[in-house]
């Protein structure tokens, strides 16, 4: 099988198609053959040496993948000819950028008839994410207004229909080129972040769900209605920063993904309900992985960005 690895850190230029063998799966995990994987921003700071996540290379980057499964002989789960998609291993490395991935199954769902290869890889972690955040950690619910930074990114823009669906009233902020964008979406309120504060525009925000990070979470602090909550997906928890929001009496959370196959289930119903779709900005094919980081580079991306296999 191919695989797309780096001997060191660096630019895009330093991820490289080599063959190598296909993994064998342990007890209880599946072996996927991989149509469709999906880019996060995370993988090209670790790449490039930002985050230390995986260690030092050589390493495969990538963990949201959708494909077939053509071994199933050590679980119960699922049988060969299976479609399923999912976020194995994370934060530990899962080599999902490669034809043929070996996963635990517990960390797999059958993907939604409705979903392509290609949409479903671009999911599980901004979906993820995006329902921890809200659901997990924020209990949103029917009436509660939320305020989703970055509502055009890819953990963003799932995160307002998931909020939606839960009956929240969902403002976001976007730059103006996305309005349009995220009114698509559900989004009830739009902050052009080019134009307006957002601080000047909201107040009495039951939950803020940021996943811009730096100055924004502390801005947050003043949107807030007393006892409400902010979940961060992107800033670390700063002890300063918690014990302020604490002293104004709020709540401050960062979100770090977890595998989770319920709310995995949970995505592809919503899904399947018509109340969830995940916007594909652009597809590479595999051997064209180096563009594609080129392109997860230079952030400002409308969704996810998706390599074909």
């Amino acid at each position: 099988m191919r695989v797309i690895t780096q001997h060191t850190l660096g630019g895009p230029e330093v991820l490289t198609l080599v063959d190598a063998p296909e993994p064998r799966p342990l007890p209880s995990e599946v072996l996927v053959r991989v149509r469709a994987i999906g880019l996060n921003p995370l993988e090209a700071r670790l790449r490039a040496g930002e985050f230390p996540l995986i260690g030092r290379p050589p390493f495969v980057l990538g963990w949201d993948i959708s494909g077939v499964v053509e071994e199933a002989s050590g679980s119960w789960r699922f049988r060969p000819g299976d479609e399923v998609f999912g976020m194995p291993l994370f934060p530990r490395a899962a080599n999902g950028y490669a034809e043929v991935v070996s996963a635990p199954a517990l960390h797999l769902a059958r993907k939604p008839a409705s979903l392509s290869h290609v949409e479903a890889s671009a999911l599980p972690i901004v979906g993820l994410t995006a329902w921890q955040g809200l659901v997990d950690l924020g209990g949103v619910g029917k009436g509660d207004r939320v305020l989703v930074h970055g509502g055009g990114g890819g953990v963003g823009h799932v995160a307002i229909q998931i909020a939606k669906a839960l009956g929240a009233y969902v403002i976001t902020t976007a730059g103006g080129n996305r309005r349009e964008f995220v009114e698509a979406l559900g989004a009830d309120e739009v902050i052009d972040y080019t134009a307006v504060d957002f601080t000047e525009a909201v107040r009495d925000i039951d939950l803020v769900l940021d996943t811009i990070g730096g100055d924004t979470v502390e801005r947050s602090l003043g949107v807030l209605r007393p006892g409400g909550h902010l979940v961060t997906a992107v800033a670390e928890e700063d002890a300063e920063l918690i014990a302020r929001y604490e002293a104004a009496g709020l709540r401050f959370s960062g979100i770090g993904v977890d595998p989770d196959p319920v709310a995995l289930r949970a995505l592809a119903d919503l899904v399947e309900q018509g109340r969830l779709r995940v916007h594909v900005q652009r597809t590479f094919p595999f051997e064209h992985v180096a563009d594609a980081h080129r392109l997860l580079d230079g952030g400002h991306l409308t969704g996810k960005l998706v390599l074909t296999v």
